[in-house]
């Protein structure tokens, strides 16, 4: 991978973390494009990497939230942080099981499947053509709701589709303000992108070699620099209701990729 191909990547990852256009199908996107024929453990190395800045990057626009959270928790009390913390538990879990269940499964979908990746594109989409004409989007986040958005999270794993489209989006048909919707998005997925990362440590599936610290850190940068921007740009376009125009973009995209698959590959 060279050095241009990493930021380009690490800029991809960064933006389409937050905007809901899918980040991991895009990712797979520009891999069939660049001809990426990197062996799976480096590819799935830069990929933490990615993830784990645009992870930071949440932290940095949402640190007061997050110290708030923390000094609520560390109170042991019954409070609004620790109901808050609850939630985010909740939300979770589906994507823990899932992924602890069917590690390989998914994995194996992430190999260049482009037409499974333009088809995921349309389904988000819909989705998010279906929020953008929401109405009532005046309450907060429930017990019920937040293992719902959980399980829409834990369908986003597929390539293709997005996951803060498919939160978002079933936050705010769930009438879920959708400034809210969109904070509990970003925060809800840091706990298991860390835990990702811990768990990929720790089982000795990251190896970092010499020849790769040039080209992981200018992804890192490019994907933390990029996700600050989006993820605070994002925010505001969920408030105004623009999630039309990124389902004309996803459809668009999905097709492009669709036809891509059929015809050249």
């Amino acid at each position: 991978m060279t050095i241009l191909q990493a930021l380009i990547l690490g800029i991809i990852q960064g933006l389409t973390e937050f905007l809901p256009v899918s980040s991991s199908g895009h990712l797979e996107i520009a891999k069939v494009l660049f001809g990426d024929n990197s062996m799976p453990q480096e590819s799935l190395t830069f990929t933490v990497v990615l993830h784990f800045a645009t992870a930071l990057s949440t932290l940095v626009v949402f640190r007061k939230e997050v110290i708030e959270i923390f000094k609520g928790l560390f109170q042991f009390k019954w409070n609004e942080h620790t109901i808050f913390s609850l939630k985010i538990i909740l939300s979770m879990l589906p994507a823990v099981v899932i992924g602890l269940l069917f590690e390989e499964q998914l994995e194996a979908l992430f190999s260049g499947k482009i037409m499974l990746v333009g088809f995921m594109l349309l389904i988000t989409a819909v989705l998010l053509f279906l929020a953008d004409k929401a109405k009532k989007t005046e309450t907060n986040v429930s017990y019920l709701n937040a293992v719902i958005i959980g399980v829409a999270q834990a369908i986003a794993m597929l390539p293709g589709i997005s996951r803060s489209g498919a939160t978002i989006s079933t936050s705010v048909l769930l009438g879920v303000d959708r400034e809210r919707a969109a904070r509990f998005s970003f925060l809800m997925v840091v706990p298991l992108i860390f835990g990702k990362v811990a768990k990929d440590l720790l089982g000795g599936n990251i190896n970092f070699e010499s020849s790769q610290i040039t080209t992981l850190s200018v992804g890192f940068i490019a994907a933390f620099v990029a996700g600050l921007l989006a993820c605070t740009w994002m925010i505001a376009i969920v408030k105004r209701s623009k999630l039309s125009y990124f389902a004309i973009y996803c459809l668009v995209v999905g097709l492009l990729a669709i036809g891509y698959g059929m015809f050249f590959i």
